[in-house]
């Protein structure tokens, strides 16, 4: 929850829906940026 709150403090939407797809897009964004973060390695010879 602590990751949520860096992408914005509240939700903006006041409808239960939208809050929900919020939600999911900001868990999308940050599961982008956990996979960008991930380092690649491969064997080397």
């Amino acid at each position: 929850m602590n990751c949520m709150k860096i992408l914005g403090q509240k939700l903006t939407s006041r409808d239960f829906d939208r809050q929900t797809a919020e939600l999911q897009v900001r868990i999308a964004i940050l599961n982008r940026f956990t996979t960008l973060g991930i380092p690649v390695t491969r064997p080397v010879g």
